[in-house]
């Protein structure tokens, strides 16, 4: 199979690349060769900008085109113009973020997605990434009815993502001493290793499937204190995890997600369906999931060979982390629960 993929040098851009080579196929790349130009030598690359540049695709053929940064309908438009006639499907990498709310567990592909007043807007921030994306499916679909696969994950880890949502746990836990554990231990939460979805995205592209998939991890019911577990397991150190109760950490103005990766309120009834989407359909598909050990595993094996300096995007602050444990555990001695 003759693939295109639109960036591949980045995480799950190059998690694809490294799927399909690994499934026999040829894979041909588009970007703008900013992020690890040199990391696929081997592979006939394009350098552009879709916005000026995709003319230089003019003439070739692929199966299929994986497009994996496309965020405003303007950009795939463009896109799908282009390469309407080139490829025979268009596999376009959206977002569980679509979806209009969280307020109910076993969101399904047919649920509302987000709107936008103004769908002129190109401007991509938290509120508008995923009502933007939602626009960028409709163009796809509106251009080539019938030849669109829309893939929308949710939390997407492992190695290589530059988030660092996720590799905060491990990488924390491994470090040892008192760990400021979220809320309920017993709080559902979810995400997909890339790797997983990348090998099935691939799988995909080869079936020829159109539609629209929701496509989250990791295959079995897992919580926070799960996840935490298993790195303290994995990792092997001295740590303690301290289980603070979510009044406090909002009280304390601790943000959720952001410093506390994967950890959503759960008295914030906007988000109870977050981690408990549905995602049968990918899994009749053919989705399938390694173990969260290995996930962890890897994630801690990539982080060691990153430098020391590295200054890390999601987490807490390591002196405010001290912090919120010495109040938490002044205020539990005074036997003052929150």
């Amino acid at each position: 199979m003759e693939l295109l993929i639109i960036g591949g040098t980045r995480f799950l851009g190059r998690a694809l690349v490294d799927a399909a080579r690994a499934a026999g196929h040829r894979v041909t790349l588009f970007n703008r060769g900013r992020s690890n130009p040199n990391l696929y030598n081997d592979l006939e690359s394009f350098i552009g900008d879709r916005d000026h540049d995709l003319d230089r695709l003019a003439g070739r053929r692929w199966d299929a085109v994986i497009d994996t940064c496309g965020y405003t309908p303007a950009q795939v438009i463009r896109s799908v113009e282009a390469l309407k006639e080139s490829v025979d499907r268009y596999i376009l990498i959206s977002t569980l973020s679509v979806y209009a709310d969280f307020k109910q567990p076993g969101i399904d592909e047919t649920y509302p997605v987000g709107k936008l007043e103004d769908e002129s807007i190109e401007d991509v921030n938290g509120e508008t990434y995923g009502p933007l994306k939602a626009l960028c499916e409709q163009a796809a679909e509106q251009i080539l009815p019938g030849r669109v696969l829309v893939i929308r994950p949710g939390l997407i880890v492992g190695p290589y993502d530059l988030s660092d949502r996720f590799a905060y746990w491990p990488n924390r836990i491994a470090q040892g001493g008192n760990v400021l554990a979220p809320g309920d231990p017993g709080q559902r939460i979810s995400f997909i290793d890339v790797r997983d979805l990348a090998a099935w995205i691939v799988r995909m592209a080869e079936q020829g499937a159109i539609g629209i998939y929701n496509a989250d991890g990791p295959g079995h019911p897992i919580t926070m204190g799960d996840l935490l577990e298993a790195c303290s397991q994995i990792a092997d150190s001295e740590s303690n995890l301290v289980w603070v109760s979510e009044n406090f950490l909002l009280e304390q103005g601790v943000t959720p997600w952001s410093e506390l990766p994967l950890w959503l309120p759960a008295s914030d009834p906007d988000t109870a369906g977050f981690s408990l989407v549905d995602t049968r359909k990918a899994i009749a598909a053919g989705l399938r999931f390694r173990p969260v050990t290995e996930t962890v595993l890897d994630t801690l094996d990539w982080l060691n060979t990153r430098p020391a300096d590295h200054l890390w995007r999601a987490g807490l602050d390591r002196a405010k982390e001290v912090r919120l444990l010495e109040s938490w555990q002044a205020r539990t001695r005074g036997n003052i629960l929150l």
